[in-house]
């Protein structure tokens, strides 16, 4: 039965073990860390040719089996996939329409899963971002609560400022900046079970009369300049590249004279947007966040600036994100059995082979994640912000 195998595997030096359907193992290297159970003969050509797109939609279809521990086993796949692809080009840039239903569809889809599940491995606010490490012993809690801190202090809120949180998730953010800053905040979301539970906690925190959640449309955002600040974390990736000159005018209607606004999302590598090679991407795309697209910096940065917004700030937090979704990861493989009661075998597969991958992704550069401050400037050009970052690290 070995010597069915393509002789271009047998020549690699992998630490990695291919076991077949009927008991045979073929070892690619020696001390192999990861197991490759195929299922299915089929995919024993298909090997010649690991994409990880389709070696991922193996994993999740029940086609194969992947031994060993996550991380090593995203590692281990990778090498694989570059051993015998080479340099193929990135996948091209693939655009999707997005209206509201088909966005309140895709948003559905990834973020009503399962509210418990979402609890298993997120930290205690449920901040489903990028965490802000200050330090390499803080803890997921501990780096989340500086992300709140950090976007706050860059937004230089102050008591009695009306935020707008465009893509509030489950109101983590809303209600720090409620509670530590004074703030009155008004979060939207398109996730209904995220809404039912953010509306819980701000109820058990008795931030009623500070914070109020509701389901809207960006594009449905009030355009009178009502709010002194804006911040929008993690959200403008469902936006699409068609829609993100909308996005900003949307951001730029909603926030005053002399306003800040804060866009904290993940970019991609490549200029024009295109996903990073050997079908990640695609995979994402297929199994995650449908319809997702990420923009370069240069592309949001652009849109900004023709929404009639000054950027100030950018900030990298690459390697921030690359470490959060380890611990989540992490979080989650220590919990698989819980895990299993809550969501189907399916779903679980994916997330596992999604938050090691992209922890392994932010760590290698395919992607990045940047926050951009912009202000909306005054009739006169000025601003109300200090001259300096300084009060930033004080």
């Amino acid at each position: 039965m070995l010597a069915q195998l393509p002789s271009v595997l047998q020549s690699l030096q992998l630490p990695l073990r291919l076991k077949l359907w009927d008991g045979h193992a073929f070892d690619l290297g020696p001390k192999p860390q990861v197991t490759i159970l195929v299922k299915d003969p089929q995919l024993i050509t298909q090997l010649t040719h690991p994409s990880l797109d389709e070696l991922g939609a193996a994993f999740v279809e029940g086609k194969l089996e992947l031994e060993g521990a996550i991380g090593e086993v995203i590692r281990v796949i990778d090498e694989l996939s570059v051993a015998l692809l080479k340099d193929e080009e990135d996948d091209q840039p693939v655009r999707s329409e997005h209206d509201k239903s088909t966005d309140a569809e895709a948003i559905s889809y990834h973020y009503d899963l399962s509210n418990a599940f979402y609890q298993l491995w997120l930290d205690s606010d449920m901040a489903y971002s990028c965490a802000y490490f200050r330090s390499a012993t803080n803890t997921l809690e501990q780096a989340q609560q500086n992300k709140f801190e950090h976007l706050c202090r860059k937004l230089r809120l102050r008591e009695g400022d009306y935020l707008l949180d465009v893509g509030c998730g489950w109101g983590g953010l809303a209600r720090y900046a409620a509670r530590e800053f004074g703030a009155k905040v008004f979060g939207i979301t398109l996730s209904k079970e995220q809404l039912k539970l953010g509306r819980k906690r701000v109820k058990e925190e008795g931030l009623e009369g500070q914070v109020e959640l509701q389901i809207l449309d960006y594009r449905d955002l009030p355009q009178d300049g009502r709010f002194d600040k804006v911040v929008s974390v993690g959200m403008f990736e469902h936006v699409g590249h068609a829609n993100l000159a909308l996005y900003c005018q949307r951001l730029f209607g909603a926030v005053r004279a002399g306003g800040l606004v804060m866009n904290h999302g993940i970019t991609a590598r490549h200029t024009d947007g295109r996903p990073v090679g050997r079908g990640a991407g695609s995979f994402i795309g297929r199994y995650v966040f449908p319809h997702g697209e990420l923009p370069h910096l240069s592309m949001i940065s652009a849109y900004i600036s023709e929404a009639g917004l000054e950027i100030v700030d950018v900030e990298s937090l690459r390697l921030h994100y690359a470490r959060t979704l380890e611990h989540w990861s992490n979080r989650l493989e220590a919990q698989l059995d819980k895990a299993g009661k809550l969501v189907p075998e399916k779903a679980l597969r994916i997330w596992r082979l999604y938050l090691a991958g992209c922890s392994y992704a932010f760590a290698k550069g395919w992607i990045n994640l940047h926050q951009i401050l912009a202000v909306k400037p005054l009739a006169d050009g000025g601003h109300e912000l200090p001259m300096t970052r300084e009060d930033l690290y004080r």
